[in-house]
Parts: C-alpha cells; sequence; structure tokens
C-alpha cells in the first residue's frame, strides 16, 4: 500500500463505518500541544492535570468524549527524560488495568505512524468492572513520540471492534 493509500484507509474506513453507527460522528481532531492527529467519534472536551508518572509530576493532558456508550480519550505527558519513556508507558499500561479490576494483559504491536518505536507500547484488551460492578471492556494503545507518552483508549459496556479498529488506526503524528 501507498504511503498515500495508508493515510486515506482509516478515513475511508471511517466513512463506510458512520453509515452503519450514526451515533459515532467521526471528526479530525490534532489535539493542541501533542503532535498527534487521529479521529474521534465525538467532539471531545480537554482537560489536564498533574500526575506522577514513572517519577516527578508531570503534566497529563486528555481530550475525552462518549459517543455510543462508549468513552474515548487521548491522554499524553511529556516526561522529559528518555530514560523515563520506557517506564511511563509501562505505568500506563497498568494504570489502565488497575483502573478497571483487569489483570495486566500483554500488548501486541501496533505502529503509530511517526511513533519513536518502543519494547513497551501497543494495544492491549482488558476486561474488568466499573466501581459499581458492572462489567466492561477496554482497549488501550500505549505509544511514544521523543519524550512524549501516549495512551489512547476506548471503555465500555461492549466495544465495537470495528469502531475501536476505526480509531486506533487513524492515530499518527503528521509530517
Amino acid at each position: 500500500m501507498t504511503s498515500l493509500g495508508r493515510r486515506v484507509a482509516p478515513v475511508i474506513a471511517a466513512l463506510a463505518l458512520m453509515a452503519c453507527a450514526p451515533a459515532l460522528n467521526w471528526r479530525d481532531v490534532r489535539p493542541e500541544g501533542s503532535g498527534a492527529q487521529l479521529l474521534f467519534p465525538c467532539k471531545p472536551d480537554a482537560q489536564e492535570r498533574r500526575v506522577a508518572l514513572a517519577g516527578p509530576p508531570v503534566r497529563l493532558a486528555l481530550h475525552v468524549c462518549e459517543a455510543a456508550g462508549q468513552t474515548w480519550a487521548l491522554a499524553w505527558a511529556d516526561v522529559a527524560d528518555p530514560t523515563r519513556v520506557a517506564p511511563a508507558l509501562a505505568a500506563l499500561q497498568a494504570g489502565a488495568a488497575a483502573n478497571v479490576g483487569a489483570r495486566s494483559a500483554a500488548s501486541a504491536p501496533q505502529p503509530v505512524p511517526g511513533a519513536t518505536p518502543q519494547a513497551t507500547g501497543g494495544r492491549t484488551r482488558l476486561q474488568g468492572q466499573r466501581s459499581d460492578g458492572q462489567a466492561v471492556q477496554m482497549q488501550t494503545l500505549v505509544f511514544a513520540r521523543g519524550t512524549q507518552v501516549f495512551q489512547a483508549s476506548v471503555l465500555g459496556a461492549a466495544l465495537s471492534e470495528e469502531a475501536a479498529e476505526v480509531y486506533f488506526s487513524a492515530i499518527r503524528f503528521p509530517p
């Protein structure tokens, strides 16, 4: 597949999916300060807070929205030190599992165009429970670009594999 084909394929898939799932209103989003470009199925709200992430507290930015009974999010932070990237990615994965009371699961590689390759990155599927005991499914993708670490996630009682695939495969860092 050509470079143009790889960039256009997620958009075509999203458009095809829109015809089947009117609750998902896919839009191109470029969260300020992230350098990333992705498709969200709803208009995300921006939030930020300070969190300890494999060392001293850092500013964690978050874009999040809800659509079709699922929560879609992209969080990122700059850990400033290249030696903190791998531990921060591992901490993001462990934190996601802990948030839904799931056992930590192995990640499957999923490259993000323009990201810095990391052995500790990848896509994880989790099954757990909400605080009220209700069953929940979660998929996350952790990746890095330089000293910035990212976690994309989708969470819901039941996840659409097709919608999750559109969401995760559309993430990229434009040249």
